[in-house]
């Protein structure tokens, strides 16, 4: 199904200039119709020229220069389009009885009629597993050994069939193409007895495998598979599923991914945006400490050459707020006063564990959480080691005590800051509430942004 089309031209020209550009396409239905000839970038599709077919459904797409090639796309509306692979010759004629990729007829260009013919096998390798698998539900004990064996001997088909387009079509992109969805497994019997017989150190194995092994049939430093739907959810798969899920262990693999791919500007600056915007979106907790890493070294610094000074000027604001209150830092010192008067000092408080809060009583998750906190976190544990430094972050005294009378919050360190001078927002990040963060012993940082039934877990875990 088509995703998006949008009809944008981009700032990097596509066009390579050299032979020609001419697709002529015949599409019975589609007589007098107009059509598009779409991209597929990154995971969106773009229009990147339109035709109006004549009475036999002929239309013809010129241009003195050529596309960059990739996964493209004849598009009539949203049920009737297909896509084919666009290579070094891109002048071809389609032929289509129907808006299916398995019925085009190619002529002129090899290397767009040899992936029309590899779509075809894969479907029939497909239909031939599911039919095996089917088969083996019913099958006696017999039967099911010698279907097994057929079942096995469908991955070497494939490979032999993609050895095959190697040999024909050196250096193409379909040779490298054809290959990107795969990921190689993990052959077992390789492995110690004591892993194979071991569930938990062979499910170690096959992670690290995966992640050693997870680029091998994509080449990520082919400015061609930009132009394709794959680059970007491989990408997001890496990053997310593949790469174990903390900062130390991320940094370094974005950073190598980072800088592999810098000569190819393209590649670069998907590469850098893209594992910015998703370390400022993940929901990892200490994640925001690779979005400073990020910002710091390709955007602060000048070379996210793509980047507007609007962009800049919010990644220079979310760095200064994400900054000094990274997990696995020391958490920023303050001294507030008291709603009595007395000053709190934030270093002095000797605790097994200090939570600091800030919170506003007329914003509604408040409302839910701070009470929410009190009750089922604070309750049961300030005997064990746990302190509340709870600043409230406006300058209404009358409205912050009708508050903790309300909640009965006296029990808590309340603290403000009614001038603003002490910088607790942005040493906190304090720009939407409530704000938490979970110091040790030492107020070194140890978690952050948790739920109450999070940090009940978490208190429980260390302090029972």
């Amino acid at each position: 199904m088509l995703k998006y089309i949008f009809c944008v031209v981009f700032g990097i020209p596509f066009a390579v200039f050299g032979q020609g550009l001419k697709i002529e396409v015949e599409l019975k239905q589609a007589v007098d119709k107009k059509i598009f000839l779409a991209s597929h970038y990154l995971g969106n599709i773009y229009v990147k020229d339109t035709v109006l077919t004549d009475g036999k459904g002929v239309g013809i797409f010129e241009s003195d220069s050529l596309l960059p090639q990739g996964l493209y796309k004849i598009y009539l509306d949203q049920n009737h389009h297909f896509d084919f692979l666009l290579g070094a010759d891109q002048q071809l004629l389609l032929k289509n009885e129907t808006f299916n990729s398995e019925t085009m007829e190619v002529e002129g260009a090899e290397e767009t009629a040899a992936f029309g013919a590899y779509t075809s096998f894969l479907r029939d390798l497909q239909t031939k597993k599911s039919e095996l698998n089917d088969r083996l539900q019913s099958a006696s004990t017999e039967e099911k050994e010698k279907l097994r064996k057929e079942l096995l001997q469908l991955t070497p088909q494939l490979h032999r069939y993609w050895d095959r387009l190697s040999e024909e079509f050196p250096d193409s992109f379909l040779s490298k193409f054809v290959k990107a969805g795969s990921v190689p497994a993990l052959d077992i019997s390789t492995l110690p007895e004591e892993v194979q017989n071991n569930d938990s150190l062979l499910l170690n194995a096959r992670f690290y495998y995966q992640q050693a092994h997870f680029w091998d049939y994509f080449d990520y430093t082919d400015e061609r598979f930009l132009y394709t739907p794959f680059f970007k959810s491989k990408l997001e798969t890496w990053f997310t599923k593949v790469l174990y899920q903390h900062h130390d262990s991320v940094k370094s693999h974005v950073f190598g991914f980072i800088e592999e791919v810098r000569p190819h500007k393209r590649i670069f600056q998907f590469a850098v945006s893209f594992f910015l915007n998703s370390s400022i979106n993940s929901n990892i907790m200490g994640m925001d400490a690779l979005f400073v890493d990020l910002a710091r070294k390709y955007y602060l610094s000048g070379e996210a050459f793509w980047a507007t000074e609007e962009s800049l000027e919010k990644v220079r604001e979310n760095v200064l707020f994400f900054e000094n209150n990274l997990v696995g830092q020391t958490a920023p010192d303050l001294t507030l006063e008291g709603f009595d008067g007395e000053y709190h000092n934030l270093h002095a408080i000797n605790a097994r564990f200090t939570l600091v809060l800030i919170y506003e009583p007329d914003c509604s998750h408040c409302k839910v959480f701070v009470p929410g906190l009190h009750a089922e976190v604070y309750e049961p544990f300030k005997g064990k080691g746990l302190e509340v430094y709870a600043i409230y972050s406006m300058d209404n005294k009358e409205e912050w005590g009708n508050f903790l009378t309300e909640h009965n919050l006296f029990d808590w360190i309340n603290v403000w800051d009614e001038h603003h001078v002490s910088r607790f927002k942005v040493k906190y990040d304090g720009r939407k509430t409530p704000g938490l963060y979970v110091l040790d012993k030492d107020k070194k940082i140890v978690a952050k942004k948790m739920t109450v039934e999070q940090l009940k877990d978490f208190m429980e875990i260390n302090l029972n």
